[in-house]
This record gives C-alpha cells, sequence and structure tokens, in this order.
C-alpha cells in the first residue's frame, strides 16, 4: 500500500469513485421490478404477521459483540449476550463437527472390517475387533464433547433467552406449549441450539433445558418464516404421500429399519402412499414425484459435504439427490420428513446462507420439514417417525401443523426414557411454521 501522501491521496481517490459507483449500481438494481428493497435493511414494522405463535430468536454472531434480537409482531428488542463471543462459537464448531467426523470414519472402518472378516483370517479378525473399539472410543467422545457444546449453548445463548422471553418453567400439565423460533448466523447454524441445557456424564438432564420450556422450530430467514406462515396454493392430492424407502442401496450398508417406516406409512395412510422403493427409487423418479405430492418421506441414506453444502443430499438408488437439484425446482408441499443423515447440516465456509437440504425444501415450497444435524441411528430414526406420524395423524388425516409439537414429544420421550444418550435424540429438527 502507498506510504506517500500522493499515494495515499490517489487511494482515497479510488476509494470514492468505487463508493460512487456502488451507489449508482444499486441505484439501478432498486429499479427493477420486485427489487425496491435491494441491500436496505428489513423494515421494522410488523416483523412477523400478527398471527405468529411465538417469537424468532436471530442470534447475531461478530467480532465485536454478540447479540439476540428477539422478533415479534409487535416489534425487535435487543438481548445481549457478553459472553458470547465468535471466537468462542468457532472453538465449540470445530470441537464438536472433529467428533462427529470421528465416529464417522470408525463406523466405515468397521462397515468395511466386517466385510473382510468373513475371509476367516487371523489379520482379518484382528481388524475386525480393533475397529470395535475404534468405534466405542469415537463414540465415547462423541458423548462427552456433546453434552459439553450442550451445556454451553445453555449458559451463555438459551437460558439468556428464554428467560428474555418468559419461558422460565415447564409448562403444568394441560397447559399450551410455547413456540420459539431459532434463527441462528455463523457458524451457530451447524450447532444443536433446540437441545441445549445441562446434562451428566449418562446423557441424563440436569435441570431444565430447552426441551423443558418451549416447542422450537427453525427458520433460515425471517422472510422464509413469513412465507410459510401465509400459505400458499397446494398442490393437488391432499391425503397422497410420497415415500422413498431404500433398505439397500449400493456401496451402502443396509438400513434394516427402513421397511419399519415404510410399513408404518401405509399401515397409518392406507391406499395413500406412493411408493418409491429400492430400485424404483431412482433420480429422475424422486424428482418428477416430489412436484405431484404435499406431503413426502424420505427413509434413505443421506450425507452432507461441509466445504461444499450444496453437493450434500440425499443417497438414491442411481445418484444422489443434492441439495443444487431440489433448489432448481419449484414445489406446494406441506411436510417433508427426511428420515436420513445430516439433512439439516450446512456448511463450514458459508454458513450464513442455509445451505442444507431442509433448508432448501422449505425455501422451494415445503412448508414444514424435518431433517437431521448430524448421522443419525437407524432404530431411532425409526422411533422417532412412529411417534411423530401416530401423532400427526391422531385426527384421522396427515396434519403437518402438528409436526413441530409432534417432534417435541418424540424427542422428549426418547431422552426423558432414558434408553439413548444425547447424539441419538438431539440431531432432529423442525424446520416452518
Amino acid at each position: 500500500m502507498p506510504d506517500t501522501p500522493a499515494g495515499s491521496s490517489e487511494l482515497a481517490d479510488r476509494r470514492m469513485a468505487l463508493t460512487r459507483e456502488w451507489d449508482r449500481l444499486v441505484g439501478q438494481a432498486r429499479q427493477l421490478d420486485g427489487f425496491a428493497d435491494f441491500m436496505r435493511l428489513s423494515r421494522p414494522q410488523s416483523p412477523l404477521p400478527a398471527e405468529a405463535d411465538g417469537p424468532v430468536a436471530v442470534i447475531n454472531i461478530s467480532q465485536w459483540r454478540c447479540d439476540a434480537l428477539i422478533v415479534t409482531a409487535a416489534g425487535i428488542r435487543v438481548v445481549e449476550l457478553p459472553r458470547l463471543t465468535d471466537k468462542a462459537v468457532n472453538e465449540q464448531v470445530v470441537g464438536y463437527l472433529t467428533v462427529l467426523q470421528q465416529v464417522d470414519e470408525a463406523l466405515r472402518e468397521l462397515h468395511e472390517a466386517r466385510d473382510g472378516r468373513d475371509d476367516g483370517t487371523h489379520v482379518a479378525v484382528i481388524r475386525y475387533a480393533r475397529a470395535q473399539q475404534s468405534v466405542v472410543r469415537a463414540q465415547r467422545s462423541r458423548e462427552e464433547k456433546l453434552s459439553s457444546v450442550l451445556g454451553w449453548l445453555w449458559d451463555e445463548i438459551a437460558d439468556p433467552i428464554l428467560r428474555a422471553v418468559g419461558c422460565v418453567t415447564t409448562p403444568a400439565p394441560g397447559q399450551p406449549w410455547p413456540r420459539l423460533w431459532w434463527c441462528p448466523t455463523g457458524l451457530l447454524t451447524l450447532l444443536p441450539l433446540h437441545a441445549a441445557g445441562r446434562y451428566n456424564e449418562s446423557g441424563h438432564p440436569i435441570g431444565d433445558g430447552v426441551l423443558d420450556r418451549v416447542v422450537s422450530s427453525y427458520t433460515p430467514t425471517l422472510q422464509a418464516l413469513r412465507e410459510a406462515q401465509r400459505g400458499a396454493d397446494r398442490a393437488p392430492g391432499y391425503d397422497s404421500i410420497l415415500v422413498v424407502a431404500l433398505p439397500e442401496t449400493p456401496g451402502r450398508p443396509s438400513l434394516g429399519d427402513v421397511a419399519r417406516e415404510r410399513e408404518l406409512l401405509q399401515s397409518l395412510f392406507p391406499g395413500q402412499c406412493t411408493l418409491l422403493e429400492g430400485a424404483d427409487a431412482t433420480w429422475d423418479k424422486v424428482r418428477s414425484e416430489l412436484s405431484r405430492h404435499r406431503h413426502a418421506h424420505f427413509s434413505c441414506h443421506g450425507g452432507q459435504d461441509l466445504a461444499d453444502p450444496s453437493q450434500g443430499g440425499l443417497v438414491l438408488h442411481d445418484r444422489l439427490l443434492t441439495v443444487s437439484d431440489v433448489s432448481a425446482d419449484e414445489y406446494r408441499g406441506d411436510f417433508v420428513f427426511l428420515s436420513a443423515c445430516m439433512t439439516a447440516t450446512g456448511g463450514f465456509r458459508l454458513p450464513d446462507e442455509a445451505i442444507t437440504l431442509a433448508a432448501a425444501l422449505h425455501y422451494t415450497g415445503y412448508r414444514h420439514v424435518i431433517g437431521t444435524l448430524w448421522s443419525v441411528y437407524d432404530d431411532t430414526a425409526a422411533d422417532v417417525a412412529q411417534a411423530v406420524y401416530r401423532d400427526m395423524a391422531a385426527t384421522g388425516s396427515l396434519d403437518p401443523g402438528r409436526s413441530a409439537r409432534a417432534l417435541h414429544d418424540a424427542v422428549r420421550w426418547l431422552r426423558d426414557g432414558g434408553r439413548v444418550p444425547p447424539s441419538a435424540w438431539a440431531p432432529f429438527t423442525h424446520t416452518g411454521p
């Protein structure tokens, strides 16, 4: 950079010229139809529709300060989070993603070792035993780290926000549960705010957590929530459900509980399921049927590329249905259950963009989406699906408006039953109104 007076003057002139050019281009953009508010701050008037069921907590993460903006139909107020820093968020995310990746790698090695064990050689048997031990160690580290992260989220973010909105106790039996929408920013989008709370080494809660105070949902943006609350013309076939089931996928481990999810849906909604199973669950067929159904259920493998999240997605019979694929279409749907791994996981490089499969389906027309933040157990996913669908079908037909509360109840049931650790029940999320 020039350090002479002349050089400094030239640099200042250049910056002023670029600023004028920026203003000119922004002005041109605002002349286009639908872009009058391009690059403007959102108007504070009526931040949410008056019929909104609860506040939205927009959590701002920056190097200067961190706050929560509590957005309601009445306006916006700031809740300071003085102990929260962007450095601390980064450290928590790195540690959390590291242990999750270690478990996935250990499980892949175990799967490969299991296939090799059939050779019967001494080396293959030893390799399999060591792979089993690696999985146990990785899973133990995951539980320890996840409990630590959940406690940190509670102390630094969730508890102050819940206190600010007046959610300080568990609703009495028979009383309605309050709703709260989380709209995190930055790397905080990768963490399970809805599951924040203190847990002991065995995964049992110590005092109240978010699950004991509110029914949580996520929204990628305020505008997305507004659009979902307004609703739109829905696709034909109100009672039809697209069921995509892949118990066996080439090159992937078997998913034994996929059949349980398929049978559940067919029993709850007889004659109302469009089934794409196994070799029939191709990329072309799934994309075609998605546009024809208001409701969809996917039971298959999923994954996410943290460096290139638009290439994450669902593993179909012939190829991956990616976030990019979904984003290229438009739907008129009400509900999607993504019973697959990492369907609500974003990317590390562009976390503010909310590039997840759940968000993509939500943006492109599905009002309610249930997804997962990391790899999930096959049997636990089926347990959650069973509880959610039975609740949603309690009125005689599939009621998407019950999905957030149904998921909340299912997760609390798993947590309080003491049968599974936080890693099993905490990844499930609801996006939508």
